[in-house]
């Protein structure tokens, strides 16, 4: 298994032309005007370059890689019949700005692929990347390609590597416990085995541990467990009473908690061994749900010392606190964004939970961003604030939504057995 991360580490990612070149004629596209034409990609199917074609694989290939750029939310891809027998030149005539080129070959379950990036107007290679690797890891090698090609157009790396946490309770059960996914629900991984209630799983910043509040022993203990192969768990609190959703520092050392060990769900600051560095919050109310901004100089947080729950932000070095919210019965389940002061909440508006922004420095300037009359809820942002995860009732599960950040592009990420909740995103470290 250390021999197959040593060479996923090193897949080969070569370009295929000068670095300089590319930069010389690099136009980046804004990732947030999804409102406007998506850009349009023609994928034909892949071509194996060493043996007769595999027809089921050619197609798999370039449908996984449309899939994962329609992610994004700015690409569309041209239906398979217009593209299937198409050449570079046709691209311009129907329809793509962009087109995409794929080779492969395998030898013994070894992979070895070549992809391509064109401009379409202009039959132009803007880039180029070789991968080899296991055959079972095609998707992750078509995903780095997806970033690379998201980060081509818009300047930013994309989403497609990154990981998704959240909580699956099976139909008919009340134990419940957290998995990993990718972002298409392809690989599936089962990090805690309690057979009880696990709730609020959090991310590392750098991905590569996951906290978690669980039940199993009778308690409400906090637990982090590193997600690599050791996947080793230790307990960071067991004190009597709540030890509940760790808000991560953005640099990873320290975490926001509720305990309640003296009788009030309060905010705690401790470092990763669960040492208490600090109180933040002294019986007001019942304190919960922290995020971090990403400078780590504030927290905003949920409280009902109004009398309902309601968002405030509170600056760590001084204390001062202030309430951000006024709209909605109740709001709730706070996530800042990792990029910029931008707030995502679920707020109860006309008995239904949507979903809100809000600038923090800016009271009174929240956005409600869904409007379909059912429950949306425990929202987080992707890693590059462009996009937010959300749970969402569907029948009587619920499923992992994701929305841009304008409101736009709501799906289902995937279907799984049972209700998926609490979902939480992060990089993978690879």
């Amino acid at each position: 298994m250390k021999q197959l991360l040593l060479i996923l580490s090193i897949i080969l990612s070569v370009s295929l032309f000068p670095p300089a070149q590319a930069a010389a004629k690099r136009v980046y596209l804004d990732i947030t005007s999804a409102e406007t034409r998506k850009i349009q990609f023609a994928i034909p199917r892949f071509q194996n370059s060493a043996s007769a074609s595999d027809a089921k694989l050619d197609r798999g290939l370039a449908d996984t890689l449309a899939k994962a750029l329609v992610f994004h939310g700015i690409i569309d891809v041209l239906p398979n019949q217009q593209v299937a027998a198409s050449t570079n030149g046709d691209w311009a005539r129907l329809g793509a700005d962009y087109g995409v080129v794929g080779r492969y070959s395998v030898n013994k379950d070894q992979l070895n692929m070549e992809v391509r990036l064109f401009d379409a107007a202009e039959d132009k290679m803007l880039m180029g990347k070789a991968y080899k690797g296991p055959l079972d890891e095609k998707d992750l090698m078509l995903y780095k390609f997806t970033d690379a090609v998201i980060n081509e157009l818009t300047g930013t790396p994309g989403l497609a590597t990154t990981q998704i946490g959240f909580i699956t309770q099976p139909a008919d059960k009340r134990e419940r416990e957290v998995f990993i996914s990718d972002i298409l629900g392809r690989k599936t991984r089962q990090i805690t085995r309690h057979r009880n209630l696990v709730v609020s799983p959090r991310f590392s910043p750098d991905g590569v541990n996951m906290a978690y509040t669980s039940y199993h022993s009778g308690n409400q203990n906090l637990y982090i467990t590193d997600l690599r192969q050791s996947k080793t768990t230790r307990v960071i609190s067991r004190r009597k009473g709540m030890n509940l959703a760790p808000a991560w520092s953005p640099d990873g050392q320290s975490m926001v908690v509720t305990l309640s060990f003296k009788g009030n769900p309060d905010l705690y600051l401790i470092n990763r061994r669960g040492e208490i560095l600090r109180q933040l919050t002294k019986r007001t109310g019942i304190n919960v749900s922290p995020s971090f901004s990403p400078d780590g100089r504030h927290i905003v947080f949920v409280s009902d010392r109004s009398g309902k729950p309601q968002l405030y932000m509170m600056e760590l070095v001084s204390g001062n606190t202030q309430r951000l919210t006024f709209e909605g019965v109740e709001n709730a389940e706070p996530s800042w964004s990792p990029v910029e002061n931008l707030v995502v909440y679920s707020s109860l508006r006309g008995g239904i939970y949507h979903l809100c922004t809000i600038d923090p420095f800016n009271i009174g300037s929240s956005t409600q961003i869904t409007s379909d009359q059912t429950h949306h809820e425990t929202p987080s942002w992707s890693p590059d604030g462009n996009q937010i995860i959300f749970a969402k009732r569907d029948g009587r599960d619920h499923k992992v939504y994701g929305i841009m950040k304008n409101g736009l592009y709501q799906r289902m990420l995937f279907s799984l057995p049972g209700s998926q909740t609490y979902p939480r995103w992060a990089v993978k470290p690879y």
